[in-house]
């Protein structure tokens, strides 16, 4: 697995993915809101599977003493370059840091990079492990009904990609039929489940981007700031309503570690 990302990632523009269309942009914007809900004053964050540090460069920013740790070399040596952000190659599965020695891990790729269920469990148990007491778990994952919902409403929804798109909203195992390389996509539950099994308490998820993500995707790149902020409104709106949150492109749980001291 290590290898096909590195591969994967050293061939593409990771760097600017969330700023290349409108819906990356509200991904990115509804990150940041979700994020920040949490992350209310300066802390130790360990950014795991960050890339080359889009989300690290403004968590730096915010006052927060960042550490980056992803499996691509070319990645580390972009984001050890930015300000306030320290970076080291390393794995979700096994990560550099010491015990209970971060207040929050922000996890916003290496979920759905791990397609055996026992790798997710493993990089959340290492979450769990590097967390102080009371710390912040943040961990995004991919929507089975991406695809579904895409080629649905771009017209690439036909009797050949069918097969793939009823496969991954049944197992969550993604081919690569509409781009990118083969992934675990979850369900709203599905990522709960995971991230309680783990050892995580006061779990929440929500829809990242909300259901108007594919509308953005149709108008092109140059969308009228009324509409960026109407579709902000809205995944803040049913951000955790059951019979929508699917519908995001993406999900990203919150939770934290229990308080080992009061609990003794």
């Amino acid at each position: 697995m290590t290898s096909d990302l590195v591969q994967h990632y050293s061939t593409t523009s990771e760097g600017d993915r969330l700023f290349r269309s409108a819906h990356g942009r509200l991904e990115f914007l509804r990150t940041q809101q979700l994020v920040r809900r949490v992350l209310t004053s300066p802390v130790s964050v360990l950014d795991v599977g960050g890339g080359t540090g889009v989300h690290a460069r403004w968590l730096a920013a915010d006052g927060h003493s960042v550490h980056l740790v992803d499996p691509v070399p070319g990645h580390i040596d972009t984001a050890a370059d930015l300000p306030g952000v320290t970076a080291q190659v390393g794995d979700a599965r096994r990560l550099p840091t010491a015990d209970n020695s971060v207040d929050a891990v922000v996890m916003l790729g290496p979920l759905y990079h791990l397609t055996d269920s026992a790798d997710r469990t493993s990089a959340l148990r290492e979450a769990v492990r590097v967390l102080r007491p009371g710390g912040i778990l943040i961990a995004a994952a991919i929507s089975r009904y991406l695809s579904a919902l895409e080629s649905g409403a771009n017209g690439s929804l036909d009797d050949t990609l069918t097969p793939s798109v009823r496969k991954v909203i049944a197992t969550g195992e993604y081919d690569g039929h509409v781009g990118f390389m083969p992934t675990h996509w979850h369900t709203a539950d599905e990522l709960r489940s995971e991230v309680h099994a783990a050892g995580l308490v006061d779990v929440q998820v929500y829809g990242i981007e909300g259901p108007a993500w594919m509308a953005l995707d149709q108008v092109g790149p140059g969308i009228d700031q009324a509409l960026m902020t109407a579709a902000l409104r809205c995944a803040h709106l049913l951000e955790q309503d059951p019979r929508i949150i699917d519908t995001s492109a993406h999900l990203l749980a919150i939770a934290r570690t229990a308080d080992r001291i009061a609990s003794t």
